[in-house]
């Protein structure tokens, strides 16, 4: 007779993602659920794998990604998979695949949507294509203000007015009946920097009384990086919702230690506001090619560009001065182009990585010819670097930023810690040689020390390679009121 276990992993050093001290024992898996954990010695398991005191962590869960359509265009998301990742949350910063169906992907729509492939009308649709088209790891989504607006919108450079607000919102509540897990705004980019308050207040109210959140991409991270905060959490706060502020950071040599004030703010937001944020492990940041953002930055590196593909991989300052013209006119004659600036200060990301209230998120663009590094290598950076050599928190602090956390806030039942009858989403790892190999040089390099990643108790990633298996899922929001 054929045992109920499908996998024992025996002699694990086990991080069970709540922040609680690390301990030994074993972890039983059957039909994608975690069965047991503790010392199981009497357990007849179908197979069994000695870790010898390699590490076991939730799978890690990426709450800031760009993935929308690489799940579907290379549903492997070796990107992910490699640094341990089995859940990503998709269409942040006020872009989302859905419900853009046909209409033209401006900048920063055209990040995710390229060319007319993988476009959807609905999230049910997309939804419904993950279904049948499933990815290796897990999925669950927001709904972007910009993408709402590029439907609802013939003219972007303005505030929306009734009509549209009202499509808007009749948009936010389809979506939300779909199952994402809330809306995503973006109003530091062209087409939704003429979006009032009010107007997303307005958009957002669906969100009201229901466990749905907002994730907020501030209008500034410089010098208005206070006011651009307060704005943000002012709309939650009126809608009584949660929120998420978006990759915080500052950015700018002139605002290079204000992050003291910018979590001074958010924990005294905290007092009648459910607010937390979102953080990169890098001071550079990376986004379409703008002229303002090469101007806080120290250097800018080409991330990609259509009309001059070439470029890609190279500084900005350094190909100007081979051309003999201005930076201005090269970022003109780039376009459509997108870039990494190093603008922040390191200090200040640490500062941000420690607050308590931190979670993990890449913000990588996967279809970047030559993407920051963060979109292979976030996860074990913040294990190797932050926590291991720089001694910022302890690694059980790090992957609880990365899992319970997370889990948590983003109201993902099952996901993000290690218990019976939780999803069997794991990481295994050796905690003394997990790091980051991605660098701004060369970018696509998988993580090195995580030896497996399991989704729903299947591995999809092991000994440095795909496993070619699809068990991942859409994580939908739960209908109920907290």
């Amino acid at each position: 007779m054929r045992s109920p276990i499908d996998l024992l992993l025996r002699n694990a050093v086990i991080f069970d993602g709540t922040g609680a001290a690390r301990r030994h024992g074993d972890i039983a898996l059957s039909g994608g659920r975690i069965a047991a954990i503790g010392r199981l010695q009497a357990i007849d398991a179908a197979a069994v794998i000695d870790l010898r005191g390699r590490a076991v962590a939730p799978g890690f869960i990426d709450v800031h990604t760009h993935d929308d359509r690489l799940l579907l265009a290379d549903p492997s998301m070796a990107p992910k998979a490699s640094q341990g990742v089995t859940t990503v949350v998709v269409g942040n910063c006020g872009v989302s695949l859905a419900p853009l169906g046909n209409r033209t992907a401006v900048p920063p729509i055209n990040l995710v949507a390229n060319g007319e492939a993988q476009r959807f009308d609905s999230f049910a649709d997309y939804f419904a294509r993950l279904a049948v088209e499933p990815a290796a790891i897990n999925s669950a989504a927001l709904v972007g203000h910009t993408t709402l607006r590029v439907v609802a919108m013939a003219q972007l450079d303005r505030p929306a007015d009734g009509r549209e607000i009202a499509q808007m919102r009749a948009l936010v509540e389809e979506a939300l009946e779909a199952g994402v897990l809330g809306v995503s705004t973006g109003t530091y980019y062209a087409p939704a920097a003429a979006a009032t308050a009010e107007e997303i207040r307005a958009v957002c109210a669906p969100l009201a009384g229901t466990p749905a959140l907002i994730a907020s991409h501030i209008r500034d991270e410089g010098a208005r990086v206070l006011e651009s905060m307060t704005e943000a959490m002012s709309i939650a706060r009126s809608l009584g919702v949660r929120q998420v502020i978006s990759h915080h950071k500052v950015i700018g040599r002139a605002n290079f230690g204000r992050s003291r004030e910018t979590l001074a703010l958010l924990d005294d937001a905290r007092l009648d506001t459910d607010v937390c944020l979102d953080c990169y492990p890098y001071p550079a940041s990376s986004t379409v090619l703008r002229a303002d953002a090469v101007a806080q930055a120290s250097r800018t590196l080409v991330a990609w560009s259509t009309p001059r593909p070439e470029a890609a991989g190279r500084y900005l300052d350094e190909l100007a001065a081979e051309r003999g013209v201005p930076v201005e006119a090269l970022i003109d004659e780039l376009q459509p182009a997108g870039a990494i600036y190093f603008s922040m200060d390191e200090a200040d990301v640490e500062r941000i990585l420690a607050h308590p209230e931190t979670m993990i998120g890449s913000d990588g663009l996967p279809h970047d010819v030559f993407p920051h590094p963060r979109l292979w290598g976030a996860f074990p950076r913040v294990l190797g670097h932050y926590a291991r050599h720089r001694g910022l928190f302890s690694l059980e602090t790090a992957i609880h930023k990365m899992t319970g956390l997370p889990a948590a806030r983003f109201g993902l039942a099952d996901r993000g810690v290690l218990a019976p009858g939780a999803a069997a989403d794991l990481v295994v790892f050796d905690p003394g040689q997990v790091r980051d190999t991605a660098t701004f040089a060369r970018p696509k390099q998988p993580a090195a020390g995580i030896d497996a990643v399991y989704v729903n108790g299947v591995a999809v990633w092991r000994d440095g390679r795909s496993t070619g298996a699809r068990p991942g899922v859409v994580l939908k929001r739960t209908r109920g009121v907290d």
